[in-house]
């Protein structure tokens, strides 16, 4: 369910509980006010949680790279010296 299809239900809901009794209705809208809290809640924590696999992504990238490298270096190395000792 998308933001917007969410927010239409919720809406209808608020406009259904215009017709009910006074507690029923501060109780419901209690409620539904909750759940748009909770859904804005969830929508943050995807938000991060998205962030920090980019994060996580760019991570794994820089030490593969640093790896390659190392093992050029290792290589190169290997070679100066046994050029040194033949």
């Amino acid at each position: 369910m998308n933001e917007a299809n969410l927010e239409d239900k919720l809406n209808e809901l608020v406009k259904e509980f215009a017709d009910l009794s006074e507690p029923q209705h501060k109780k419901l809208t209690s409620l539904a006010q909750q759940a748009q809290a909770n859904h804005k809640k969830l929508e943050k924590s995807i938000s991060n949680l998205q962030e920090s696999l980019d994060y996580l992504r760019v991570c794994i990238k820089y030490q593969i790279f640093d790896l390659e490298a190392t093992r050029r270096e290792n290589a190169y190395l290997r070679r100066l010296l046994e050029d040194n000792n033949a």
